[in-house]
């Protein structure tokens, strides 16, 4: 790669936001320390911004559900912040909310990002996840699972717009017989009051 090359192939990449691996692969760097030596100079120069340790943005307009998959992995975009976009809570919420191997809150760049802790098997388990753009989020059924997982008394707004058919569909990977029940206390309730 030549020498101006170098910020282009990052700057012409379809993601907004890259860990230094992602970094030395699109280059196809053998060595770390060229690259880290290459990264700082282009933070240094603005031309790249350090989110955290060893992440970064092409600028600020950067997206902020690819950040949240890229500080701890693997990991995916669930909870609130689906059910939300969905219609299913109507409480706003000013963070992000996804589903990783831990618990911990994360505020980077003003916005706070919360990691809750699933099962290993669960962040792997591909069902119900869609990979869009650089980063992947939760269907409306998967968050909704998802959020009974780590709170079985959670109250939900409008239970309408999820497709059952689905929710029982991934229901059993989640491997779990209090989840079995209150999901079938849950539909039954919303069934009678349609």
């Amino acid at each position: 790669m030549e020498k101006g090359d170098y910020i282009t192939a990052i700057l012409n990449s379809k993601k907004t936001v890259f860990t230094f691996k992602d970094v030395t692969l699109l280059w196809g760097q053998a060595s770390d320390n060229a690259s880290r030596v290459r990264i700082s100079y282009y933070v240094r120069t603005g031309r790249l911004i350090r989110l955290r340790r060893g992440i970064y943005a092409k600028d600020k307009n950067y997206n902020r559900l690819e950040l949240a998959t890229k500080i701890f992995t693997p990991a995916y975009v669930s909870f609130e912040t689906v059910l939300v976009q969905e219609g299913i809570v109507f409480q706003h919420y000013d963070r992000i909310f996804v589903a990783s191997y831990l618990t911990r809150d994360i505020k980077c760049d003003n916005q706070i990002y919360s990691f809750r802790r699933l099962n290993q098997l669960l962040i792997t388990n591909h069902l119900g996840i869609e990979n869009k753009e650089e980063y992947s989020i939760a269907t409306k059924e998967r968050a909704f699972l998802d959020i009974l997982y780590v709170n079985k008394d959670y109250h939900f707004d409008n239970l309408s717009p999820l497709n059952w058919d689905k929710v029982f569909e991934l229901l059993p990977t989640y491997h779990n017989r209090r989840m079995d029940l209150r999901i079938k206390e849950i539909y039954k309730h919303f069934q009678e009051n349609q």
